[in-house]
């Protein structure tokens, strides 16, 4: 199948994918709710999109595509107050966060759909265990070759939003002690990771996709689970390694933080990349799942280690003039509260288990989130 050509989009456009849990009120419990709601939301018009992902307890949406963060948020609010309602007309209610607490993956049902039946024929017990949560990031590119350089220039700033939306503390019914478990199941598949070292699309194109492609292995883009993939059939990049947040305020901030870094890169904030770059990339992207903004990163060209906090820190008073043109300072100002003083959902959450020694608890809070827009 050939790669689809790459649609030049305005640079800078930004959009948001985010994967929800459909939990029982009587337990906490995933359900295999998606066909009764997504039935539901199909009778009326609904503010973005939302369409089925890999288990009947899981549904995705998205947004439209947008320049300012305001029109994102207002977007991603109207979506959030939709699901909710339809949820209570079906007795369920809806969640964030990049893994259930205590879900049992043999018991999640295979979405009827032909892409999902695939991938499970393919990856046996993996596509179950693939019930996990995330959010994922689109900024658009003005050319194919701009968005190889995007993506291989975000690469020591991919630790910033691993701990920034880490929300996946417990899975099976314990905590992992990793503030993102979701990743570490998404790192099971064997095109996970990150992509080859290519800046022209052309050398991209022709010579690695042509050739995965010619070893059976892939057949679209879809088939990489890259941390961070060129999507062809929408000119942009997508940026995969958030859990979802709890709340969409969350998810909008994260979307005009990744808006403003790319601005800073596109106008020569950082050197070029480097294929050197990618010597510490698994090392710290394992500190950000692991401890979080806690997490310790090596930067790549300095060697000097320093703490994720301290880093996102830094990183956004080099952005303040970015934000400002893009009017996104109230999404850097959550950033600034969430890595200054807050912290990030898995430590809300487990501050909520702390307290009530429950795993239902900690559902119920994160459902209340999505809710109110603040865990409490």
């Amino acid at each position: 199948m050939p790669l689809e050509p790459f649609k030049t989009s305005d640079a800078l456009t930004m959009g948001v994918e985010l994967e929800l849990q459909i939990v029982n009120t009587y337990d906490q419990d995933l359900c295999s709710g998606a066909d009764d709601l997504l039935a539901l939301l199909a009778r009326a018009p609904f503010p973005g999109s939302v369409t089925p992902e890999m288990t009947q307890s899981m549904i995705e949406i998205a947004t439209g595509v947008h320049t300012r963060y305001g029109e994102l948020l207002v977007q991603l609010r109207a979506i959030r107050d939709t699901l909710v309602a339809a949820a209570d007309r079906l007795n369920v209610e809806l969640a964030g966060g990049g893994t259930h607490p205590f879900q049992r993956w043999f018991e999640q049902r295979i979405f009827d759909k032909p892409r999902f039946q695939q991938l499970s024929g393919l990856y046996g017990y993996l596509a179950k265990q693939f019930t996990v949560f995330g959010q994922h990031v689109h900024i658009g590119c003005r050319s194919a070759d701009e968005a190889l350089f995007l993506l291989h220039a975000l690469n020591r700033y991919v630790p910033h939003f691993i701990a920034l939306s880490a929300s996946s503390p417990f899975f099976q019914g314990a905590d992992t002690l990793f503030d993102s478990a979701r990743l570490n199941s998404v790192f099971a598949f064997p095109l996970s990771g990150r992509a080859p070292f290519v800046l022209r699309w052309d050398e991209f194109e022709q010579g690695y996709f042509r050739k995965m492609e010619s070893t059976g292995v892939v057949r679209s883009m879809k088939d990489f689970y890259w941390d961070i993939r060129p999507k062809p059939e929408y000119g942009t990049i997508e940026l995969r390694v958030c859990d979802t947040p709890l709340t969409v305020e969350r998810a909008a901030a994260l979307a005009g933080y990744l808006q403003a870094l790319c601005r800073l890169l596109l106008e020569g904030g950082d050197p070029p990349p480097l294929e050197d770059d990618y010597l510490v990339y698994t090392y710290n992207r394992f500190q950000a799942c692991r401890f979080g903004l806690d997490g310790v990163l090596v930067h790549p060209r300095t060697r000097e280690a320093l703490s994720i906090r301290e880093d996102i820190l830094v990183t956004l008073r080099r952005l303040a003039p970015h934000a400002q043109a893009l009017d996104s300072e109230a999404a850097l100002a959550e950033i600034e509260r969430v890595a200054g003083a807050a912290g990030n959902h898995a430590s809300a959450l487990r501050a909520v288990h702390a307290r009530t020694g429950s795993l239902q608890a900690v559902v119920r809070a994160a459902a209340g989130a999505l809710r109110a827009g603040v865990i409490s």
